[in-house]
C-alpha cells in the first residue's frame, strides 16, 4: 500500500508539473459588429486561443476572461523560445487547478486591447484601419463597453456551437467580463469566479482610472489620437507608471523601489526626479512599447462605466445570476479592494468568498494565485 501510495503521489507530481503543447494564436473576424452605443463595425477582428480539448457535447468549456493590460495568452506558449509563459500558467494545463485533461479552456482579446501592436495581439480598436476611410480609426472608434467585450466572446462562442460555459474565470477587468456573462446570459453560464474583481465602479474608483488617462490626454504628442503609431506620446509611458504603481500594495513597491531619504540629488536639487520615479519610469516605458494610447484611453471608459448589467440597478441584475460563485479578492488589494467585493457579494446569497494573500496587493490576483489553486480545482469539481 505504500508502495503503491507513493507511485500515486510520484505520478500527480509529474502530471502537475506537465506542460502545455505550444499555443497556436486564432483569428475570429465578424463582418459587422454593432456596439452598445449603436455604431456598426465591419471587419472586426480578435484573437483567441484555446487549450485542452473540446469534448463531444461541447459541455466541458471554461473562458478566461483577461485583465486591463493583458491579453488573450492566460497560458503556455506560443514559441519554446518565449521568455513566459501565459500570465496564469501556474494554474491552467494539465494536471493544474484548472485542468486542460478535463477542460477546453478558451480565452479571447478585448476590443481596443492595450497591446494593439503586439504580433501576438489580434484586435480590432483605435489602432485598426476604418475599412470605410483606410485610415486608423483613433478617436473617432466608438466607446465600448464590458458588455460589448462579452458579445464579440459570445459570437465566437457561436461560431464554435458551444451553447453552455462550465465556467467563466476573470482577473481584475476580467472578472467585469466574466460578471456579464452571469448577468447577461445566466443560462448559459454554470460557474462563475471573479478574480480581483467587482460588480460595480464607484465614483471614488471611477477618478482613480482618470488619473491614468490624464497624462496621454495632456500630452500635446498625443495630438488628440492622432499620433503617429511609430512614436509613443511620453503620456503613454506616464500612465503607465500610474497603472504599475496603483495595482502593486505599498509592501512589494517599498521593497522594489529606493527609499527618498537613501538619494542625495533630491535633497539638494527641486528638480531632481525621485529615484524610485525613475525606476516606474523605466519600467512602464519597457512596458508600453507595444501598446496604444488611444486604447488606453478605451479601456479606461469601459472600466469606468462597468457596472454589472449596464443598467441602472447593478444590485438587482447580480441576484438574477444563477452561476455557482466564488469571489476571489485580494487582502492588500487598494484598487478594486475586498470590501467592493464583499460589498457585491453580499448581493449573491449564497456565494462563496475567500481572499488570496500576499504582499503584490492587486497583482496578488496574477502573481499568488496559485495559493488558491486547490480552492479553484474544488470549485470546478462541485
Amino acid at each position: 500500500m505504500k508502495l503503491w501510495l507513493g507511485f500515486m503521489l510520484l505520478f500527480s507530481s509529474l502530471v502537475q508539473a506537465a506542460e502545455l503543447p505550444l499555443v497556436q494564436k486564432q483569428q475570429l473576424e465578424l463582418a459587422r459588429f454593432t456596439t452598445q452605443s449603436g455604431v456598426a463595425l465591419k471587419q472586426v477582428k480578435v484573437g483567441w486561443e484555446a487549450y485542452g480539448k473540446l469534448n463531444a457535447d461541447k459541455s466541458n468549456v471554461i473562458l478566461i476572461t483577461h485583465y486591463f493590460s493583458g491579453s488573450s495568452h492566460a497560458a503556455g506558449k506560443y514559441r519554446a523560445t518565449d521568455a513566459a509563459p501565459g500570465y496564469w500558467d501556474k494554474i491552467i494545463g494539465p494536471g493544474k487547478a484548472i485542468d486542460t485533461n478535463k477542460f477546453y479552456v478558451l480565452s479571447v482579446d478585448s476590443l481596443a486591447n492595450l497591446n494593439a501592436f503586439s504580433p501576438d495581439v489580434i484586435t480590432t480598436g483605435p489602432a485598426s484601419v476604418n475599412p470605410d476611410t483606410g485610415k486608423a480609426y483613433g478617436l473617432t472608434f466608438p466607446v465600448v463597453t464590458i458588455l460589448d467585450f462579452v458579445e464579440v466572446q459570445k459570437a465566437l462562442l457561436d461560431k464554435l456551437g458551444i451553447q453552455k460555459l462550465y465556467a467563466v474565470i476573470g482577473p481584475s477587468m476580467g472578472s467585469f467580463q466574466a460578471i456579464e456573462w452571469a448577468v447577461s446570459y445566466p443560462d448559459k453560464v454554470e460557474r462563475l469566479l471573479p478574480v480581483i474583481g467587482t460588480a460595480y465602479i464607484d465614483s471614488f474608483s471611477a477618478i482613480r482610472l482618470e488619473r491614468w488617462a490624464q497624462p496621454i490626454k495632456q500630452d500635446p504628442d498625443w495630438n488628440k489620437g492622432a499620433y503617429p503609431f511609430t512614436q509613443q506620446p511620453a503620456g503613454l509611458t506616464r500612465a503607465l507608471a500610474y497603472v504599475i504603481q496603483d495595482a502593486l500594495n505599498p509592501e512589494l513597491f517599498n521593497q522594489s523601489y529606493p527609499a527618498p531619504a537613501l538619494d542625495t540629488a533630491i535633497h539638494q536639487d527641486i528638480q531632481a526626479e525621485l529615484p524610485a520615479w525613475k525606476q516606474l519610469m523605466s519600467a512602464a516605458k519597457q512596458r508600453s512599447a507595444l501598446m496604444d494610447a488611444n486604447s488606453l484611453l478605451y479601456l479606461v471608459r469601459a472600466s469606468q462605466l462597468w457596472r454589472a448589467g449596464m443598467g441602472d440597478n447593478w444590485q438587482q441584475k447580480l441576484k438574477s445570476v444563477k452561476a455557482k460563485t466564488l469571489w476571489l479578492p485580494a487582502t492588500g488589494d487598494l484598487l478594486l479592494t475586498p470590501a467592493m467585493a464583499k460589498h457585491s457579494k453580499d448581493q449573491m446569497p449564497g456565494a462563496g468568498y475567500e481572499e488570496i494573500g500576499g504582499q503584490a496587493g492587486h497583482l496578488d490576483g496574477l502573481l499568488n494565485i496559485q495559493s488558491k489553486a486547490e480552492q479553484i480545482r474544488l470549485f470546478l469539481a462541485d
